[in-house]
Formats: structure tokens, sequence, C-alpha cells
């Protein structure tokens, strides 16, 4: 008898390791006592992160690895650019994104004209347009931003994710191969990944054709890279041969806490409202239970409370929370003209 998936799911969202988890337990009560054991276990280290994050005033890593990122990329001659969030579909149909091209099916538009970047690139090769025509070459430029895509979400897929792109442009043509390589390094390098723990694999993208793919020793995609001359250069007005790497932020994230020995899902990794500084956030913490069921409640109507208990009473039977004497108290406010509602601190 093992753990059934959601107990399994549950222990992993709480920081275990998905391949130490026991198994073969005698019968169902053992399990879950083994469940119930572990459980609590790894909450109690996930409240207790949880403190000791906001007590350092901790920052997400994500963050944390974006300002890495940037700091060897400037040094390395890079020049950060700024582009918005949303995208014209003009934009998108030069990038051979069109009604019939897998990739639609998965943008969210914000209306008939606009929507929001599934990537950076339309924007930079926009930018980079007029930069060619006022800087001498190369222009190297990058940007770490948002993009949103309507995806499955699981394991290595999110709708919402961060994307760094890096560009070269006006660099020799027999240069090309050799400059990916030497870019790739330095972005692994500053994200923190050991030398030589990832390898390039050839892979065909449905924007630009056939790829090199950076790849973490655990299958992960971490980056892909294209160059040109590139068919959609004529779309845009660029004649000369350039370099680029797309990384996503939360997959090197994943592969760095791989890397040291504690591997994380894509929903750590990323923006989240369940996880902070990689702890799960719906585990007890103060001993007050009834804390738990004041959060963000408000009742509204004819409400009676009893000072010495704390308990709230609604006559129309929908919501009854309690606290314990002394932790608050109750609060007049008018949402509405002619109503009143108790709520809670």
């Amino acid at each position: 008898m093992d753990f059934s998936n959601e107990q399994v799911k549950r222990l992993c969202e709480l920081g275990a390791d998905p391949e130490g988890l026991p198994g073969g337990f005698a019968s169902k009560a053992d399990a879950n006592r083994s469940f119930q054991s572990m459980e609590k276990s790894f909450a109690r280290a996930c409240a207790e992160g949880v403190r000791g994050h906001l007590k350092a005033a901790g920052r997400p890593e994500i963050s944390l690895l974006r300002e890495r990122l940037s700091g060897a990329l400037a040094a390395a001659g890079f020049t950060e650019v700024a582009t918005p969030l949303s995208v014209s579909r003009n934009f998108l149909e030069r990038m051979g994104i069109g009604p019939d091209h897998p990739l639609s099916s998965q943008i969210f538009w914000l209306d008939k004209n606009r929507a929001v970047r599934p990537m950076l690139a339309p924007n930079l090769y926009y930018l980079m347009v007029d930069l060619l025509r006022l800087a001498p070459l190369p222009v190297s430029i990058f940007e770490i931003g948002t993009c949103m895509r309507r995806e499955t979400k699981g394991a290595r897929h999110a709708e919402e994710f961060t994307m760094l792109n890096l560009a070269e442009f006006g660099l020799p043509l027999e240069a090309r191969q050799a400059r990916i390589l030497e870019l790739a390094d330095v972005v692994l390098a500053a994200s923190g990944l050991p030398e030589g723990r990832c390898a390039l694999e050839s892979e065909e993208s449905g924007v630009y054709g056939e790829t090199l793919d950076v790849v973490s020793p655990e299958g992960l995609e971490l980056a892909s890279t294209a160059m040109g001359p590139h068919p959609l250069d004529s779309a845009w007005g660029v004649g000369v041969p350039w370099v680029g790497l797309g990384f996503g932020l939360e997959r090197l994230a994943m592969a760095l806490s791989a890397a040291h020995g504690v591997p994380v899902g894509l929903s750590r990794a990323g923006a989240s409202l369940s996880y902070l500084g990689g702890f799960r956030l719906n585990v007890p913490g103060r001993e007050d239970r009834a804390w738990r069921g004041l959060r963000h409640r408000t009742w509204v109507g004819s409400t009676t409370c009893e000072p010495s208990t704390g308990r709230s009473r609604v006559p129309w039977g929908r919501t009854s929370w309690s606290f314990p004497p002394g932790h608050g108290a109750w609060t007049w406010v008018r949402p509405a003209a002619d109503s009143k509602a108790w709520s809670s601190p």
C-alpha cells in the first residue's frame, strides 16, 4: 500500500522529494498515519521557513536571478531595454504567427488588434531597426520581462512566465555559432549553474525553424537560440547577421534548485500566491485556528456578537466564525447607505 496521488501531491507541495517518499505500507491506515506525520513535519518546516524569510526581509529567488543576469550581461557589453507588455497583431504576423499558426490559439487577446505578448522578440525586432540606424555595429541588447500564453498547466508550463531575451546584431557570419556558445555560458554562469552541467540540443521551433536549445540534465529546456540572416528579417527590414538567445527564468530557477539537490516545481519558482521564499503558505501557523476563519471575511446585515466569547452569530445562518477573547475586536463599518456590517480586524 502506497500514498494516494493526493497525498503525494500534498507532500511535494510542502517540499518533499517524490523520489524519497516511503511506500509498501501494510495497510491504508498505516499509510495514512505516515502521511499525517510527514505532512505535520513538512508543514511545520514551511511555517518556520516563511517566518525566517520574513524576518530576513527575503526576496524571491527569481528577482535575485534577474539581478545577477542583468549585471552579468551589462558587464558583457549588453544594454538593457524595456518594451511594452502588449504587442500588436501586425507585429505577431510579422513573426509568422497568423490565424493558422499553432501559437495563435495560445495568445491572450486584449482586443481585435492587441494582445499580451507571448514572447519578447517582436518588440525587440522593432526596436533593433532604429538602433541599427543610429548606432555602430555590433548592437547588443537584452530584455527581461513577463510573457503570457494559454498553456496546459503542468510541471513545466505556466501561463505567466518571465523571459530573458538577448540579441546581438552586426557580427561576422563565421562568428555566430561561437558567439551563441559564449553568451549561453555567460547566462548559465551568472545564474549559478555549475559549469558544463547543461548541453546543447538541436530542436525544431514553430517560429524560427531549426534551433539549438540549452537543456539541463533533467531534460528541462532552459533556452532556445537562433541566428540570422533569417527569413523573418525581411518583414522587419533587418539585413545584418545576428544571434539571439531566449531563457525562461523560472526554468533556470528550477534547474538551479535541482543542481543543489532541492528540486522545486514551476509553481514554487515563479510568481505565486501559494508560496513565499519557496515555502508553502497553506499550512497551520498560529496556534489560534480561528484566525484562519477570520481572514478577509466581513459579515453584512444584522449581526450580534458575544464579547465574552468572541463568537459572532449571523441570524440567517450562512456563516459563523469565532476567535479567542483578547485576539482582536469587532469594528463597525458602513459599506453602503442604510446598511451596516461587522468586520474583523
